[in-house]
């Protein structure tokens, strides 16, 4: 009996896990943190962000149960985790990736349909909290992956799809001098978070990658976390004019989630695949053995891997 209780447990776990999610995601849209790094009554949060009080207590106490506070004589203030990563402002803010999640909230609340029609919903999206949101994430593992990749003989490098350009600015500051491609708002948002803060040899280029030109002459070609957004199709026809753009020994560096070669773990993997079924038209996380393929013929060779976190590097010269 005791093993059905378990296994009752881990049901009830997963089917509710949309609760803590939730709490979270509505904490940070109506910026609660930012107003806790004092201690604070619910009477004053609700007046400061003109919420309802009781609404305020529920949600504040939720957040102690979940230890993004602390609570005492009826004040409440953030634990470390909630000061380090959501209070805007600080280093390795992660805000804008929960407010891009609470857009996948509601692309996610359509896959009945999806999974019926096998076609994305009409999706929510708040471009600004997606582009940041992706600062965020590589705020956090910048400099491991750049060290990964490593830079010597890199005098020129692409940053394909670079979005914000955290990856771009960690290499500048390498020395290498890097183009930053990807569409217009994006490169917006990347100027906003770069231009201004004496970061020297990055440069800006916009389009769209899968039919502009996207430039040559390059010792390195970063595509970070951009495969899972097309077809297989599309990612041959990336990495041909990817290759073609590369000097004579210059290397492709992928960077994806990683995935086992059945697709089924780790988990997160495997959701992120749903996330894509849910908000692109063919894209899905793939495996580290279909890349090294499309290396194959597209010609890319001398091919290598690296497992990070949880992504993983694929490499190959031209």
């Amino acid at each position: 009996m005791s093993s059905i209780r378990e296994e009752a447990i881990k049901l009830r776990t997963i089917w509710g896990a949309f609760r803590s999610s939730r709490v979270l995601i509505t904490a940070n849209n109506f910026r609660v943190f930012d107003h806790l790094t004092k201690p604070q009554s619910a009477r004053k949060i609700s007046e400061k962000l003109e919420i309802d009080l009781r609404a305020t207590q529920i949600l504040l106490d939720a957040l102690t149960g979940l230890d993004f506070l602390k609570k005492s004589n009826h004040k409440y203030i953030n634990t470390p985790i909630s000061n380090h990563f959501l209070v805007k402002g600080e280093p390795y803010y992660q805000g804008d990736i929960i407010k891009h999640a609470d857009n996948l909230w509601r692309n996610w609340s359509s896959l009945d349909e999806v999974v019926k029609r096998g076609e994305p919903p009409q999706k929510a999206r708040d471009y600004d909290a997606f582009i940041l949101g992706m600062h965020n994430i590589a705020s956090l593992k910048a400099k491991d992956v750049t060290k990964a990749i490593g830079l010597n003989g890199v005098k020129m490098a692409l940053d394909l799809g670079g979005g914000p350009g955290t990856y771009s600015v960690e290499m500048a500051k390498r020395g290498v001098k890097v183009i930053l491609f990807d569409h217009p708002d994006a490169i917006e948002i990347a100027k906003r978070l770069i231009v201004g803060k004496g970061i020297k040899d990055v440069n800006f280029r916009s389009g769209d990658f899968t039919v502009d030109d996207i430039g040559r002459d390059y010792d390195l070609i970063f595509v970070s976390q951009i495969l899972h957004a097309y077809s297989e199709r599309d990612n041959l026809q990336i990495l041909e004019k990817c290759r073609k753009a590369l000097n004579k020994g210059g290397r492709i560096v992928i960077q994806e989630f990683y995935t086992s070669e059945d697709r089924t773990r780790p988990v997160h993997s495997a959701l992120f695949s749903v996330n894509m079924l849910v908000n692109t038209q063919d894209g899905r996380c793939y495996s580290p053995r279909e890349i090294k393929k499309w290396f194959l013929e597209t010609g890319i060779k001398n091919i290598k891997q690296k497992l990070l976190e949880d992504t993983v590097l694929i490499m190959g010269s031209a």
